[in-house]
């Protein structure tokens, strides 16, 4: 960390974007008009001092004004520039010799100003202009006025240019890693969610069992009671990786779960399974599905029987669960969670997930996803 600080203490990217201050000493280059004005070698000193006041004025206006885009996109600016051309030239035109540099200094803070493609046509017509104007005061030294005024404004603009790319880029680094932490600030609530969800919903089942089982079998209510402790001992430990984002979901396990749950909540579980071996990843997906449309079933179905179906190709597996309940009286949940949420999940593997009313009687959720599409699905 040391070996990358300034020697002013600070990294290069805590160090801010660059602003006017960073300008202003290229005005040391009208020095050598101000000594000839202070040795009285200047005609006309009062008018040659008034041009030199008026042109740092407008030069530091402008290259302030250059930081900022609304400033430097405004009417107003562009009025500074036209103004600081026609003292240049004025200063040129009545001075000559050292006044020609003050072409540099406007090349510079065109350049600090114009971008685009009005660059090149605007740099190379005031480079033009400087060479005509020092051709007729110093003759070939036409050449080094013409050439510096046109380095200074293409410099300028390329690495004020460059300053505001990288700027961008920290900002939408930022951007990212605020996006980051949002979405997995969502994934945990969508996985607490789902998690809690289903967990208290067969613990309520299960208490219910038991309750009715007391007065007549205690062993069964014994049992029942013994499940519960398991359900929660499981919903600890699913919590903590949840919390840790080490959580994968497995389908073989949500299957199991569902069938306890189902027998509990007095609905026949059928669960039916073909087709080759999924990828973990499509496991884990399907296995949310699992969870959460059983959870449905078991919370506002009714019904007396609910089929699990799982079909798998090489391209494609998909996932039916439907119940024989009351169907269009189900209402998934809603907000960021529930099959809303599985649905957004699904979407972003290149799946689909829909849930609905059932063609014949009750309610079917139906998830879809395409096997050479898995991997580049989120994270569960």
């Amino acid at each position: 960390m040391g070996n990358r600080r300034k020697a002013g203490g600070r990294a290069p990217e805590e160090m801010g974007p660059p602003n006017g201050f960073a300008l202003l000493p290229w005005l040391l280059m009208g020095m050598g008009a101000f000594s000839n004005l202070l040795q009285g070698k200047t005609p006309n000193p009062w008018i040659g001092g008034l041009g030199l006041l008026v042109f740092n004025s407008l030069y530091i206006s402008v290259v302030f004004r250059a930081f900022h885009k609304e400033a430097r996109e405004a009417p107003a600016t562009r009025r500074l520039l036209v103004a600081m051309t026609a003292v240049t030239c004025g200063l040129a035109i009545g001075y000559g010799g050292t006044w020609l540099l003050f072409f540099p200094l406007l090349g510079l803070a065109v350049g600090s100003v114009v971008r685009g493609r009005r660059l090149g046509p605007t740099v190379l017509g005031l480079s033009a202009l400087a060479g005509v104007i020092a051709g007729v005061r110093d003759g070939w030294g036409a050449i080094n006025v013409a050439y510096g005024t046109f380095i200074s404004g293409m410099v300028t603009a390329a690495i004020l240019a460059l300053s505001e790319t990288v700027r961008e880029l920290r900002e939408t680094r930022q951007e990212l890693a605020r996006t980051a932490v949002e979405k997995e600030r969502l994934r945990f609530s969508r996985d607490l969610h789902d998690l809690l969800g289903h967990t208290l919903s067969v613990i309520v089942v299960k208490s219910e069992a038991a309750r009715r089982l007391a007065p007549r079998d205690m062993d069964a209510a014994l049992v029942q009671i013994t499940d519960i402790e398991s359900v929660g001992r499981q919903a600890l430990t699913e919590i903590r990786e949840a919390v840790t984002g080490y959580r994968e979901g497995s389908l073989a396990t949500e299957l199991d779960r569902a069938r306890s749950a189902l027998t509990a909540a007095g609905i026949e579980p059928v669960v039916r399974q073909s087709g080759p071996p999924l990828e973990p990843q499509t496991a884990a997906l399907l296995g949310w599905v699992v969870r959460e449309a059983v959870t449905n079933a078991v919370r506002h179905s009714g019904a007396a029987r609910c089929e699990i179906t799982l079909e798998g190709t090489p391209e494609r597996v998909r996932l039916t669960v439907s119940d024989d309940g009351r169907g269009a009286d189900v209402v998934p949940t809603a907000g960021g969670s529930g099959l809303k949420g599985l649905t957004e999940r699904l979407a972003a593997a290149g799946g689909s997930l829909e849930a609905g009313p059932s063609p014949r009687v009750g309610f079917r959720v139906r998830a879809q996803l395409p096997v050479d599409a898995l991997q580049s699905a989120p994270s569960c």
